[in-house]
């Protein structure tokens, strides 16, 4: 299996798992670099390896007048403060080709968010920026299908490919995962992340914008760690009831550290008897 290296932090490869966290979106320079900081306490103290993620924009809100983010260049200067203050790597997606080169001024892994996961315009522009590139899998696109989107980045001279499993359409306003997902993945030769926040997602389940079960987070979580899947990534807020994109579905932060407590020790079962 492929590894994708960033420094001396390594994904895949039988690697301890990873942490990638933050916010849904970045509501501003002094939340991000506050739950930053906590972050990367905690994860300090667990011996965890952390990436810091948070979106510059959310394009794909359900309603036009929901609340997006800062934009590229404002958010992309907050993101870099976070990189050079706290000497953590930083991750965020990027919504059109033109934003990849801009980016990678800035983030460590550029992020391909779902619904564009098979535009192989800016899964191109991303990987040809060299960075380590997360394509989330669409919740319309079978595992087996990760074949053709990764060999698009791969065509662009660029393996260091991360694939997200973010649960499968069932139905309207809601999403499944299928575990048999990480090892066919896998297979393709991918690290896996999982994203357990928005696999509690309920799509447009309100409407105007979607709702979240995320108490099931960490059941999902276990499962997927046990499974064996390479990093998690998990939304995650201080104050979720009043975050302003993806509360429903994103983990207190009160309520990480057990969570990855739990989620370490099945990791390291699991890598140590090398049943993944």
């Amino acid at each position: 299996m492929y590894r994708v290296q960033i420094d001396d932090l390594v994904i895949g490869d039988g690697a301890p798992v990873v942490l990638i966290a933050g916010p849904c979106v970045i509501e501003s320079e002094d939340h991000c670099l506050r739950l930053a900081e906590r972050l990367k306490e905690i994860t300090f103290r667990l011996g965890l390896s952390f990436i810091f993620k948070a979106s510059f924009d959310k394009a794909n809100r359900s309603s036009f007048d929901s609340y997006r983010g800062p934009g590229l260049d404002k958010g992309l200067d907050i993101l870099s403060k976070v990189r050079e203050r706290l000497c953590v790597h930083v991750l965020s997606d990027i919504h059109a080709s033109s934003q990849a080169q801009r980016a990678s001024k800035v983030l460590d892994i550029i992020q391909i968010p779902a619904f564009l996961c098979r535009q192989t315009d800016i899964i191109s522009a991303a990987a040809k920026t060299g960075k380590a590139v997360n394509i989330k899998k669409g919740q319309f696109v079978s595992p087996d299908q990760v074949e053709y989107i990764g060999a698009k980045a791969r065509k662009a001279g660029n393996d260091r490919i991360l694939i997200t499993e973010r649960g499968y359409t069932f139905g309207y306003n809601n999403l499944v995962v299928d575990f048999r997902a990480f090892p066919i993945i896998r297979g393709l030769g991918y690290p896996v992340v999982f994203d357990a926040t928005h696999s509690v997602q309920l799509p447009g389940d309100r409407g105007s914008c979607s709702g979240g079960e995320r108490e099931f987070c960490p059941y999902l979580i276990r499962a997927a760690v046990a499974v064996g899947c390479d990093a998690l990534f998990l939304e995650v807020h201080d104050q979720p009831g009043n975050a302003l994109c993806d509360g429903p579905n994103m983990i207190p932060l009160d309520d990480l550290e057990g969570i990855l407590v739990q989620a370490m020790e099945i990791d390291r079962l699991v890598k140590k008897g090398e049943w993944a």
